[in-house]
């Protein structure tokens, strides 16, 4: 028999928990905003850059996350009639799509499932910023659950620990608080679920793991150097891409140099200090002299083609790193490509997709399962037969596609309402026109 651990001892891990990616998930953000510091940069380009190129970035990582977080869209369940009004209901046909986001970005996102006050589910979608959880080792079940957020115009920091048994409110009078022993409890309830109803939507491969891994994780040492190869060109051409001019047998003029408050200044013997300036300032379009030994030319511009060799190896890189199509990262022929050849440009992204859609599935099932609970008074872990229907991640064409579904119907190996749903018709919108058209589509 386990001895149970303290509250307290079981708040502090979990609150430790919650702190200890926090630094991690800074620099994910700073790439997905396109904010992060030039790598890579020499001390005189440092110099050469000043403020004006700074912010120089290709938000590569944002298109790596948005590429694959469009092709994971949930249309439906099987196993429950009803559970998709819920669904529609808690606005999960669009909240679901943060909660891909957030855990391709991040590596984890979480889901509550709780009741509100008409005791129908409640479902909301949480960052790993404000939720982390404890895991039984042998079960991989979660035995634990905290989140934890600020309200700071009250200077107050809230907390909710999630238990098999209970839940309990904290709440600590002062924002930053990352010890347990800043916390009071505020209430109590019981939990009837007999489970933590918070699920993980974790974004790895691996089973063995304390946190997801993010999908730009490898791509941020290339997305570094494709950034330096960028702002070099951009400090290439503001130095040497435009033609310099040059001039000879021309006086160069003096003007005196003036202090910081706009005198004259003198040397040692009183002698007023002399500069000598261009006496054809670079604003000038035309340049006129009155020695007739003047000579006037120009250099020749440099030449950026270097840089943009750079610029198409690293996006090779990238390409083969976060399997984007070369269209999605601005690489184009002349010729347009096919329908046929834009799908198998993108066969790897898709597969990516689904990867992703048979580990998010899983999670999703979980949730559908403890709203079930919730509505019914069941226990979640007696209900087995949910399972999530997914949009295809591949691009489809429409008429391609329609077609082939038609053909299937016609031969009789598709019922109506699955051929609807292989066109990436939602439950929802099957059902409206299995309403609509009637004994038609029921006969079939």
């Amino acid at each position: 028999m386990t001895t149970p651990i303290p509250e307290d001892d079981l708040l502090l891990q979990l609150l430790q928990r919650l702190n200890e990616p926090a630094a991690r998930f800074a620099d994910l953000d700073r790439y997905y905003t396109g904010n992060q510091p030039l790598a890579f940069l020499s001390p005189e380009a440092k110099t050469a850059l000043g403020n004006r190129f700074g912010v120089m970035a290709s938000n590569i990582p944002r298109l790596a996350v948005t590429a694959l977080a469009e092709r994971l869209r949930i249309t439906g369940f099987s196993g429950d009639a009803e559970l998709w009004r819920s669904w529609i209901s808690n606005d999960l046909d669009q909240l679901s799509g943060v909660a891909h986001r957030e855990a391709l970005l991040l590596g984890d996102s979480y889901v509550i499932v709780w009741a509100d006050r008409f005791g129908r589910p409640n479902v909301t979608v949480e960052s790993a910023k404000q939720v982390a959880v404890l895991t039984d080792p042998g079960t991989r079940q979660i035995v634990a659950a905290v989140k934890r957020w600020e309200e700071k115009p009250a200077n107050v920091t809230h907390a909710v620990m999630y238990l098999p048994d209970r839940i309990v409110r904290l709440r600590a009078d002062q924002v930053g608080t990352v010890a347990s022993t800043g916390f009071n409890v505020v209430d109590e309830i019981t939990n009837p679920l007999g489970v933590v109803p918070v699920v993980n939507l974790r974004n790895t491969d691996r089973i063995i793991g304390d946190w997801g891994s993010s999908e730009i994780d490898d791509l941020k040492p290339l997305v570094d150097a494709l950034n330096k190869s960028l702002a070099d060109m951009m400090v290439t051409s503001e130095y040497v891409g435009r033609p310099r001019r040059w001039a000879t047998g021309i006086e160069l003029t003096e003007e005196p140099v003036v202090d910081d408050e706009g005198y004259p200044m003198t040397d040692a013997n009183g002698q007023p200090v002399m500069t000598e300036v261009n006496p054809i300032p670079e604003g000038h379009r035309a340049m006129i002299s009155e020695n007739d030994q003047a000579k006037f030319g120009q250099l020749q511009a440099a030449d950026l083609s270097g840089y943009e060799a750079s610029v198409r190896v690293i996006l090779g890189q990238i390409m083969a790193v976060s399997t984007l199509p070369a269209h999605y990262v601005g690489v184009f022929t002349d010729n347009p490509a096919s329908a046929d050849a834009l799908r198998a440009a993108e066969a790897s992204l898709t597969a990516r997709a689904e990867a992703r859609q048979a580990s998010f599935g899983r999670a999703w099932e979980q949730v559908a399962r403890l709203m079930i609970a919730v509505r019914d008074g069941r226990d979640p872990n007696m209900i087995d037969d949910i399972r999530v229907h997914w949009a295809d991640a591949a691009t489809r064409s429409v008429a391609q596609e329609a077609d082939a579904v038609v053909k299937l119907y016609q031969a009789g190996l598709l019922p109506a309402s699955y051929a609807l749903g292989k066109l990436g018709y939602s439950d929802d919108e099957i059902a409206k026109i299995d309403a609509a058209r009637g004994p038609v589509l029921n006969a079939a």
